[in-house]
């Protein structure tokens, strides 16, 4: 039941910067143990299990906040739950920052993982306070420095941890979200829920989804090791398949669902979320794949790049992402989102295609790698803002946060398979990948990606609400 009342408060262009500066220090959070993960295994003795661990909580959370924060913010005010968000994504990072041991790392991550649920937040704030048309472009804003955010973590988590510390990798970007979460408080109108439902949480709904994403990680990172142990192997694969018919049963009866199956049949979000998994499918390939050939140093190929140079390599694809989002959103108010998908993902996919016939120079990698994070800022804010727009706006929060669990559960499928390529094309005794690894990890994923333009002709574009 929609309770809106009264005409809403026009969101100001100080709330608005406050919003994006929040976006851009989460994106940063999120992505500062990638990059740095050899370093953190080095100074706390992990074992490869452990850090192959570590990278995975965060995604995990992530995935299981943003529906909740979705619906939470329709339910009870996107502000509201922001505010209280962000105060565990604040004690998250703290706990990062001064942690002595890998356990307390792990805790201080699994309370970051809750920054993802910020952007169905920010989504539910948009639509709320800005007409359509001015939404859109705001959403593009935002989406953009969350994904510059990301970017600017990679690029500064090594040169801090190596100048400064681990520990300020983490503190900085804290003290930055701290910050803007009080801007966010101080300068944000204040919106009313768009329901009222005293429904309570979900809990059977949110274990087995935990159990489904625990799950599904460890059989892509087992997946290569498990070749010699096919019973295993098919043990997790039936495990994940109960666990998956359990959760679509248990969510079916719910009357208050974790993830509402109702709008995810819904055309319009269930086809943002394809299209939105396999762009990010194809985005974490080359992520994974473009660094990886900077740094081998093999035989006729690679640069033997190391991480100060990679860094500055990637700047391209850093500046091309931050200023996509916006683009993204005044593209789809003029040319309608479909459009603006059908661009990015015919550029991201002969991107992924000249990489694998052309990779022999620097310059060759810097600008397919800044084209394909242009693109896949370009269709992610894209879907965000077809699926925000094609929905009534008290149901922006679930929709989005449906497309953005896709964005996470792309991203990481992507990473693990695309290391898995490199894995089996490194023959025994040497650490050094060959070369047809990379081309044929470029090539699958550009027809990844070429895939997705199949749902491109039937995608909304948005309604006018």
């Amino acid at each position: 039941m929609t309770t809106t009342l009264s005409r809403p408060v026009t969101m100001s262009k100080p709330a608005l910067a406050a919003l994006s500066v929040l976006a851009l220090a989460t994106g940063a959070l999120e992505s500062v143990v990638t990059p740095t993960l050899p370093l953190l295994q080095r100074e706390l003795d992990m074992t490869p299990a452990e850090g192959a661990l570590l990278s995975i909580v965060l995604l995990i959370t992530g995935a299981l906040v943003t529906p909740l924060a979705g619906k939470f913010g329709d339910r009870y005010g996107g502000k509201r739950v922001m505010i209280r968000l962000m105060a565990v994504v604040g004690a998250g990072g703290v706990v990062s920052a001064l942690a002595p041991s890998m356990p307390v790392l792990l805790v201080g991550q699994l309370l970051q993982g809750a920054m993802v649920g910020a952007l169905p937040l920010s989504f539910i704030l948009v639509r709320k306070h800005l007409p359509v048309d001015r939404s859109k472009v705001a959403i593009g804003v935002v989406s953009g420095m969350f994904v510059a955010g990301g970017m600017a973590g990679m690029l500064s988590a090594g040169p801090v941890a190596e100048q400064l510390s681990r520990h300020w990798m983490f503190a900085l970007p804290t003290i930055v979200v701290i910050g803007a979460t009080l801007l966010v408080h101080r300068l944000m109108p204040h919106d009313p829920p768009d329901r009222s439902d005293d429904a309570g949480i979900d809990w059977p709904g949110l274990v087995l989804l935990s159990g489904v994403l625990v799950t599904l990680m460890l059989l892509l990172a087992l997946a290569p090791r498990l070749t010699s142990q096919p019973l295993v192997l098919v043990a997790l694969v039936v495990l994940l398949v109960a666990m998956v018919a359990g959760w679509v049963a248990v969510e079916r009866r719910a009357v208050s669902p974790m993830v509402d199956l109702r709008m995810l049949a819904r055309p319009e979000v269930w086809k943002s979320c394809v299209l939105t998994f396999m762009i990010c499918v194809g985005t974490a390939w080359a992520s994974h794949l473009v660094p990886q050939l900077f740094a081998v140093s093999g035989d006729g190929y690679g640069f033997g790049a190391g991480a100060t140079q990679i860094g500055l390599f990637m700047l391209p694809g850093t500046l091309a992402a931050s200023l996509a989002g916006p683009i993204a959103g005044i593209g789809a108010r003029r040319f309608g989102s479909r459009a603006v998908v059908v661009v990015g993902a015919v550029m991201m996919a002969s991107s992924l295609v000249v990489l694998a016939n052309v990779h022999t120079e620097v310059w060759h990698l810097v600008v397919g790698k800044a084209l394909i994070a242009l693109a896949n800022s370009l269709c992610i804010t894209a879907m965000v803002s077809g699926a925000a727009t094609s929905v009534d706006r008290a149901d922006t929060g679930i929709a989005t946060s449906l497309v953005l669990v896709t964005r996470v559960l792309g991203l990481a499928v992507g990473m693990q398979v695309s290391g898995a390529i490199l894995t089996a094309g490194t023959p025994v005794g040497s650490k050094v990948p060959v070369e047809s690894a990379f081309v044929t990890g470029f090539l699958i994923a550009g027809a990844v990606t070429a895939l997705a333009l199949l749902f491109t002709r039937t995608t909304s574009e948005g309604v006018k609400r």
